[in-house]
């Protein structure tokens, strides 16, 4: 295909379906005004000796300056046409385009080529006719009592022991490691005995200790607190405990339904508890059944994601950090490539969906949605729509809404039993 204009041409190829390569023609005519705009730039900037400044006559630039304002104006028109290239083909690069074979001389076109990839086309031959059952599990009763059991945990109160302390008491300890400088400060631990907060051979002799006891102890310890498995280390340490304390966890009651919202007694709290996860049930079995249907979309649609595009998206996700080795980075990366190319596949598609149905988000829907969040919250729309911009989730918001109304549409074009 070619796009032309009086001073601008434009051929393309389609070596894939998602890269481009443009040949670009600029007119002779084109290149002589933008090679002129930039001696008339020069000229007046240039200081040299006998000429005051933007009095330096044409022929002594153009014999001083003359190669490198041809290269500067060869430069200046290669971007400006590539960039209306794209805009009359109505391309949408995500890569940035690779210059190649510029050929120009004096008084003649200017002709060069680029290389590009752009958001893959996608032909969706088909969106529906397909099966699938939305399957909810019921919400077995030792979940409800599950939490209630966390909602006792919240609500415990934490009452001081004068015993030594067992798995799931609080204790507070000091701990002075003699080989340390002879001024060096014994450092402070909270912890939660019997949850892996501290090391075991640690926790083993805190156990031992009553509130207000120390001692002096000598214990074996890995030489890498992450890596159990590494050789040990003999450490004389001085543990004194400060204090330890026991949970206390309320009963199981009517009082204790209502001290924890506005319940008549503890079957209303268990009834509501059971309606929570039934809805909860409910949210994860659309999200089952909009995964399988997007998977089966899919399948009946193949197309391949752009490298670039796979590239930059596992960057994002597994971004290089400095601690972190590059090759463990660079395994992790490839074993999630599967998952990635999924993920955009997904979002391409839903995408394209949205653009032909035009089902996008709407300011409407947008403003309705942050209402719904102010009200939760208790603050003004304002508040929260500044909140979301400075955060970047107002993006978020028009998706998860542009993504709402692509499966209602997809919903009307399949069977969901």
């Amino acid at each position: 295909m070619a796009v032309e204009s009086a001073e601008l041409k434009v051929e393309v190829e389609k070596p894939a379906a998602w890269s481009r390569r443009l040949t670009i023609t600029v007119s002779k005519e084109r290149v002589a005004r933008e090679r002129s705009s930039t001696m008339r730039r020069i000229s007046q900037q240039v200081r040299l000796p006998g000429f005051r400044k933007g009095k330096v006559p044409v022929s002594v630039i153009e014999k001083r300056f003359g190669q490198a304002i041809e290269q500067e104006a060869i430069e200046r028109l290669i971007g400006d046409a590539y960039k209306q290239a794209v805009e009359q083909e109505g391309l949408r690069p995500i890569t940035q385009g690779a210059v190649e074979r510029v050929d120009y001389s004096q008084g003649n076109d200017l002709t060069f080529a680029v290389d590009l990839e752009i958001r893959p086309e996608i032909e969706l031959e088909r969106l529906g006719g397909f099966a699938l059952k939305r399957e909810v599990p019921e919400v077995p009763a030792d979940q409800v009592d599950k939490v209630l059991d966390r909602l006792r945990d919240q609500n415990a109160v934490l009452e001081p022991l004068t015993e030594a302390p067992v798995a799931g008491d609080v204790v507070t300890v000091e701990i002075l490691r003699k080989s340390d400088d002879a001024n060096a400060q014994p450092r402070s631990y909270q912890l939660t005995l019997g949850e892996d907060q501290a090391l075991p051979q640690i926790e083993e002799v805190i156990r031992t200790l009553k509130p207000g006891e120390e001692g002096d102890f000598v214990v074996d310890l890995p030489q890498s607190p992450d890596e159990p498995e590494t050789p040990a280390e003999t450490h004389d340490l001085h543990i004194r405990m400060v204090d330890a304390k026991r949970p206390v966890r309320p009963e199981l009651d009517d009082e204790f339904a209502k001290s924890v919202g506005e319940f008549e007694d503890l079957a209303g709290l268990r009834e509501r508890i059971r309606e929570d996860l039934e809805r909860e049930a409910g949210r994860e079995a659309d999200r089952t059944v909009r995964y399988r249907l997007m998977q089966l979309i899919l399948e009946a649609n193949p197309f391949e994601v752009p490298d670039s595009m796979l590239q930059d998206y596992l960057n994002r996700l597994i971004p290089d950090r400095e601690d972190a080795d590059k090759e463990t980075l660079a395994k992790i990366r490839e074993e999630t490539r599967p998952a990635a190319a999924d993920a955009i596949r997904r979002h391409l598609v839903i995408e394209r969906i949205a653009e032909t149905e035009s089902l996008a988000a709407t300011p409407a829907e947008v403003d309705a949605r942050l209402e719904q969040v102010a009200q939760a919250v208790g603050r003004n729309i304002g508040q929260v729509r500044a909140q979301f911009q400075k955060s970047g989730r107002l993006a978020e918001i028009e998706n998860e809404i542009t993504e709402e109304k692509v499966f209602e549409y997809l919903f009307t074009l399949s069977t969901i039993d």
